[in-house]
């Protein structure tokens, strides 16, 4: 939890050695592909080790850890929440304390720390909220743990984030938790970063990072632009995933979009970026990223992928670029879909000019006679009388029976899913990626604190 998902553990010697001896002479450019390249050529020799070496016997085989009472950690943390609550204080106690304790490690991190800090409030809270849940925490550290390889992050690191969080513990209760609190905080921490650990293990014969060349990059609106990137080794993931990208213009600094396409034809991926702002990565990728132009892309990650059995009807849901998540299910979709089953698609815009993918959408309508495609447009010509999306969506259908997919801006995401769990629909049933600002389901809601241990005021 070094960055927002990283948490500590520790390897052999030489990555330690590799890890706190490093200086700046690693950050930045060329230098900074020099660390890359050496970690890699180190996993290299640990993966072939690992293939060498002889199969344990069974009665060699360590025992089984202890299991860890995540429940009543959780419960001495959340008593005690108001201490170091909100965490924007305890964040930069932390930052502060991890630099001063190893001042390499700034090298990891992009000049600006204010998304970084952003993630790790997020990861905070939901550690937190998932605490009595240990498989289900268990499989998101082990998925975050593969994507971290692509920072450069090693076990090392971890133990030494868990240093700089006890100390921003302290600094900002200003020394009122006492040991049983900060030791449970601790716990949390060193949980998670098992399974981050195992996660990058369990990755370590696929690329921590793929390199990827531009293609094609067409401006389809003055702050929207589409990419195709064709990556330089076969690129492994499902229609509905998402891959984080990296601009050379801005090293360290990773931002995540969703793969705009089912399958990659001729190795090429494609990607929607919208831009948000000046100076940021999708600054970069709009308006200074041209075909030829080199980017990282970490592994594909997240859960918007179609079931095995598809057994029922399937709604999407999506609001601008959202539409890069449900073309590539939808694509995926002609092509398995049992006979018989429909599929709805409500996609907003603002305006009837931020449909950016209209003869995609025609095609699809063309050739999919099961695909009912329902624009909703906020404002101007062809506005929708039904009022919002969250609106149309709900007149439009009885969605009980349904799979839904929802994509889109965070807070369209967020009302989307309360407002489908409302109208019936099982929240196991409501598929969506974790984004900035969205709170849990009314199921997840009622599971994140047990009975009695959520704080006044909570956030659930």
């Amino acid at each position: 939890m070094i960055t927002p998902n990283h948490v500590p553990g520790r390897r052999a010697h030489e990555e330690s050695t590799i890890d706190i001896n490093c200086d700046s002479s690693t950050r930045g450019g060329a230098k900074g592909d020099d660390y890359h390249a050496l970690l890699a050529r180190q996993d290299a020799m640990r993966l072939r080790d690992r293939l060498l070496a002889p199969a344990r016997p069974t009665s060699t085989a360590r025992p089984p850890r202890r299991a860890y009472d995540g429940a009543a950690d959780q419960q001495v943390i959340v008593r005690n929440l108001a201490l170091v609550t909100p965490f924007g204080d305890l964040i930069a106690h932390l930052y502060d304390a991890l630099f001063e304790q190893h001042p390499y490690l700034r090298q990891l991190f992009p000049d600006s720390m204010e998304f970084q800090r952003g993630h790790l409030e997020r990861a905070f809270w939901y550690l937190i909220e998932h605490l009595h849940e240990p498989e289900e925490l268990t499989a998101f550290c082990v998925r975050l743990g593969r994507d971290h390889r692509k920072l450069g992050v090693r076990p090392v690191h971890y133990e030494v984030f868990a240093s700089a969080l006890a100390e921003a513990l302290h600094r900002s209760a200003r020394g009122a938790l006492g040991p049983e609190v900060e030791q449970a905080w601790l716990r949390m921490v060193r949980f998670a970063a098992a399974g981050m650990v195992a996660g990058s293990d369990d990755a370590l014969a696929e690329p921590a990072a793929w390199s990827g060349t531009v293609t094609s990059h067409q401006l389809r609106r003055p702050d929207l632009a589409v990419l195709r990137v064709r990556t330089a080794e076969p690129y492994p993931y499902r229609p509905g995933q998402y891959a984080s990208l990296e601009s050379p213009l801005l090293q360290h600094t990773w931002r995540p979009y969703s793969i705009a396409c089912a399958w990659a034809a001729e190795g090429e991926l494609e990607f929607h970026v919208r831009r948000t702002g000046s100076g940021g990565v999708s600054d970069a990728l709009t308006l200074r990223t041209r075909v030829g132009d080199t980017l990282r892309l970490g592994p594909a990650q997240g859960a918007m992928a179609l079931d095995d059995e598809l057994s029922r009807d399937v709604l999407i849901v999506a609001g601008g670029t959202g539409w890069a998540t449900a073309r590539p299910l939808l694509e995926e979709l002609a092509a398995r879909r049992a006979p018989g089953r429909r599929a709805h698609l409500f996609l907003g815009a603002r305006t009837a000019e931020d449909l950016y993918d209209a003869p995609a959408l025609a095609r699809l309508e063309k050739r999919c006679p099961w695909l009912r495609i329902v624009p909703v447009i906020g404002e101007g010509p062809g506005a929708s009388v039904e009022g919002s999306l969250v609106e149309t969506v709900a007149r439009q259908g009885n969605w009980a029976d349904h799979v839904a997919y929802v994509s889109g801006p965070p807070a369209m995401v967020t009302a989307v899913a309360w407002r489908l769990a409302g109208l019936g629909l099982p929240a196991d049933r409501i598929r969506h990626d974790p984004v900035a600002g969205t709170v849990p389901l009314p199921s997840r809601a009622d599971a994140a604190w047990p009975a009695g241990s959520a704080p006044e005021g909570a956030q659930v």
